[in-house]
């Protein structure tokens, strides 16, 4: 599937997409003015972050209020658009961060030894959650079937990111931290061709099913042989890495996948997740040197899109453009969707219910569910826009509600220790 955010041609192209000219697309003041604001959010969020740990604030509720009130419908300080380049390229060097990252977290050895419950959560809390979505969305907000189970496709995906002290804190059990983690670690990758093949069935591409499978299956292909050849070639005694530069094989190997996709029209999502995966499986040993600087540069190009996406939404885009009926949906798509679709998963197992709660609760909203919905938005596919305006009303809402609770509901846990198998 071609890159849709790529505009005209004038400012970049399916090879060049990475490439902005600042003189043609008005990033010349555009630019700066992103990364002084995203500096000094940064500095203030490092700062606080002692006290935010202890807290309901967070860093990523920060970032997408700076956002809001230096974007056009506040102070107008980034008067940034969904249709200006820097948006897209942000978007999908992040994604691509992300799922790279993400991959990396998930290696067969680790789906191995603890697969039961991530399991049930992405082989029926997936499904289920998008196909619960999709209803809500049909008779709630009436949309056409299609962009219904778009949509349900769009925010399907979890990131815990926006739930940071449910999986960063020991006292919370290690069963309920490895679901959260390895259930969104996947289900970014496993959302993103159901969305792309929505599109197609939509027309909002000029891609062909036929050439659309082409494109996942090099994707596929790219991110599991060049991870396997730059590994085997760096077990050779004449080009061992040493142990400053280790985590850069990752690096390395990330950075090839992204050109060639790029070169290649391979789609570069599912080459970088795939890429994870195949990391952690033929070389764990990168995974752990990587796994520090990797979630670093994952979690700046994160913030830096939470800022631009939070320029994006104004007062009048949530409270003059949407319905009241979104807005239901909206709150249901949080509170029921994704907790009705686990109360089913979790049928039969052993799993405490408080930590069963835990986990229906923490299913945030987070960074590929914006970067799906402006595919969407940059499809043209019918109501493409009306998808858009639910997609980033409930991931606000989402960011809102799981960053400010996750402290208090990890409290919950020190009281009594629980088992972590």
């Amino acid at each position: 599937m071609g890159l849709p955010w790529n505009g005209t041609g004038e400012c970049a192209g399916a090879a060049n997409i990475l490439v902005i000219d600042v003189g043609q697309c008005g990033g010349v003041t555009m630019v700066p003015i992103l990364t002084f604001a995203f500096a000094v959010l940064l500095l203030l969020g490092v700062l606080i972050s002692e006290r935010a740990s202890r807290t309901v604030l967070s860093t990523a509720v920060l970032f997408l209020l700076g956002g809001f009130v230096l974007g056009r419908g506040v102070l107008d300080v980034i008067p940034i658009e969904s249709v200006d380049p820097v948006v897209g390229v942000l978007a999908q060097l992040a994604l691509f961060s992300v799922l790279f990252t993400d991959g990396m977290k998930v290696g067969l050895s680790d789906l191995r030894s603890a697969w039961r419950l991530p399991g049930r959560a992405l082989l029926f809390g997936l499904p289920l959650t998008l196909l619960i979505t999709a209803l809500l969305a049909r008779y709630i907000v009436g949309l056409p079937w299609l962009q219904c189970f778009l949509l349900g496709a769009v925010l399907a995906p979890t990131d815990p990111v926006f739930a940071a002290a449910i999986v960063g804190r020991q006292e919370v059990p290690g069963r309920l931290r490895h679901l959260l983690n390895v259930e969104s670690g996947l289900n970014d990758g496993l959302a993103l061709p159901i969305v792309l093949v929505l599109l197609a069935i939509g027309g909002g591409t000029d891609t062909g099913i036929g050439v659309l499978a082409e494109e996942i299956g090099l994707g596929l292909l790219v991110g599991v042989l060049i991870p396997l050849i730059v590994i085997g070639l760096e077990r050779l005694p004449f080009l061992k890495a040493t142990k400053g530069l280790q985590p850069l094989v990752a690096v390395s190997i990330g950075l090839l996948v992204l050109a060639i996709c790029l070169v290649t029209g391979a789609n570069l999502f599912l080459a970088a997740f795939s890429a994870g995966i195949t990391v952690a499986t033929a070389g764990p040993g990168f995974r752990e040197e990587f796994e520090q600087f990797g979630e670093l540069v994952s979690e700046l190009l994160k913030l830096a899109a939470i800022l631009v996406f939070g320029a994006l939404i104004t007062p009048t885009f949530l409270f003059g453009e949407i319905a009241w009926t979104g807005w239901v949906f909206a709150v249901l798509a949080i509170v029921a969707a994704r907790p009705l679709a686990l109360l089913v998963s979790f049928l039969g197992t052993r799993l405490p219910l408080r930590e069963q709660l835990a986990a229906m609760w923490f299913g945030p909203k987070g960074f590929a569910s914006v970067v799906y919905g402006l595919l969407v938005l940059e499809s043209g596919v019918s109501r493409s826009d009306e998808v858009y305006h639910l997609v980033a009303l409930v991931i606000v809402l989402s960011i809102l509600a799981h960053s400010s609770t996750d402290v208090v509901i990890a409290r919950q846990f020190q009281a009594r220790p629980p088992p972590t198998h």
